[in-house]
């Protein structure tokens, strides 16, 4: 099943093979991979990745849904998305290319992620994590409207260090459907 997004200003859609470049941009970025636990990719990583995301949009079912991320005015891609399904709970994410940050693209994603899983996948629940440091994302969480339900203490090793991770999440009977 190819999967599209659309928002006022992104398009989300499946990655192609001619993402390489616009993908490696913000993958290999040290500082947009800060609080990931991957990168900065080398090419082989991010080939590696490409070709994973081709093979997930053709699993029937569906249980991951990792989407480019693209400015509609322009047709550049400038991140990547995803939402990840466990029974009818489901976990967000996102990624931006730097020159991107600040402009609101994250939170149009995220409120497209949240539509997707409540409106048309009608999950329960959805979930993200994101390192306590991470500001930017503390903020896309809380704008679109996820709680904070915890810190979870040492809850991810990479990096080659245990890092901390708040956690937040959102149920369908409190989304605004």
């Amino acid at each position: 099943m190819l999967m599209i997004l659309t928002t006022n200003r992104l398009v989300m859609r499946d990655f192609c093979p001619s993402d390489f470049e616009a993908v490696h941009k913000y993958a290999s970025d040290a500082e947009v991979c800060k609080y990931t636990d991957w990168g900065p990719n080398t090419i082989q990583d991010t080939r590696v990745f490409l070709e994973q995301m081709l093979d997930v949009k053709e699993m029937q079912p569906r249980n991951a849904f990792t989407l480019a991320i693209v400015d509609a005015a322009t047709n550049i891609l400038i991140g990547a998305c995803s939402l990840t399904l466990d029974g009818r709970q489901g976990e967000i994410g996102y990624t931006l290319t730097r020159e991107f940050w600040g402009n609101g693209f994250a939170t149009e994603a995220g409120s497209a992620l949240l539509d997707l899983g409540f409106k048309e996948l009608k999950l329960h629940r959805i979930f993200a994590t994101c390192r306590p440091n991470n500001i930017g994302s503390v903020r896309v969480l809380e704008k679109i409207g996820m709680r904070k339900e915890g810190h979870l203490r040492q809850h991810r090793f990479f990096k080659g260090q245990w890092n901390d991770s708040y956690l937040f999440a959102i149920l369908a009977s409190e989304y605004d459907i």
